[in-house]
């Protein structure tokens, strides 16, 4: 049976190779050994992976409404193929709502409400117990005792490297759902919110979208046009974050704008702080 289905294979006689192009600014050509050898366009990063291949994935256009594939590009799996880790995906979510987060509950205490001013029965002679102001916080209608104060800020500081997995895994995790698009530019041929509604319908990019440049200055045309869009914004790569990326469903990002987020946080999950972290590390002698 097997030797049967091998000589049906041979009588097929497939000589077409394909041929895959990596579109990159620092890329380095790789030449095929022999015929069968897929010919593939590397990226020559930094920092190699070691036990994980890198994801390929389209670079797509937006000047036109139809999807055209302008070729592959590589993502470093470090950065966008990490493993899921809900738990860190939450802490951060909880530091930034906390971060931004001021209590203005107040409650005024024996010194601030009114009245009081005189001692409401003598010390001793009535049997009574002792008091020295109805504002006390044991009477109606006196202050609150270790109530809360306005302007409570809710701050803390979440570890750098919390923060560092929580934008790989989130892109990750993006990335396996199918919500994460590479697109060569944010150039539009119109200023009409009409035509970007449609390419996001045509393309079932969902109701939200979050697009991410390398750049704060974004071309006019796109700008005029997600000004009137509420579920459409557009972010630098400096102001990238998990609770935008999980607030909106589908995330697109520039060539650009990939590299520069692999080039960072490739720099820092493989940087040694520990110089830096020696400061605020309690001595134990």
């Amino acid at each position: 049976m097997t030797s049967a289905l091998i000589s049906a294979i041979k009588r097929l006689h497939i000589s077409v190779v394909p041929q895959i192009r990596v579109f990159s600014s620092n890329a380095v050509s790789v030449s095929s050994l022999d015929q069968n050898t897929l010919s593939i366009t590397k990226k020559d990063w930094a920092f190699k992976p070691q036990y994980t291949k890198p994801r390929e994935v389209w670079i797509e256009n937006i000047d036109t409404i139809e999807e055209q594939k302008l070729g592959l590009f590589e993502l470093h799996p470090l950065v966008y193929a990490a493993s899921p880790r809900i738990d860190i995906i939450h802490q951060n979510v909880i530091w930034q709502k906390k971060i931004r987060f001021v209590s203005w509950a107040h409650t005024k205490t024996r010194a601030e409400v009114r009245g009081g001013g005189r001692k409401p029965w003598p010390q001793k002679g009535l049997g009574r117990a002792r008091h020295g102001s109805i504002r006390s916080p044991l009477f109606r209608g006196g202050g609150v005792a270790h109530g809360p104060r306005s302007g409570k800020t809710h701050f803390f500081m979440l570890p750098f490297h919390l923060r560092l997995n929580g934008l790989t895994t989130t892109l990750s995790a993006k990335l396996a759902q199918d919500d994460l698009h590479i697109v060569k530019d944010l150039i539009l041929p119109t200023d009409n919110p009409e035509y970007l509604n449609d390419l996001i319908e045509k393309r079932n990019w969902g109701p939200s979208v979050l697009l991410v440049d390398d750049t704060d200055y974004a071309p006019r045309n796109i700008t005029v046009a997600t000004d009137s869009i509420p579920h459409v914004n557009i972010i630098p790569v400096y102001g990238l974050n998990v609770f935008s990326m999980l607030k909106h469903d589908t995330l697109v990002l520039t060539q650009a704008a990939a590299e520069r987020i692999e080039e960072r946080l490739l720099k820092w999950l493989n940087a040694d702080t520990r110089r830096q972290q020696q400061a605020y590390k309690l001595n134990q002698v």
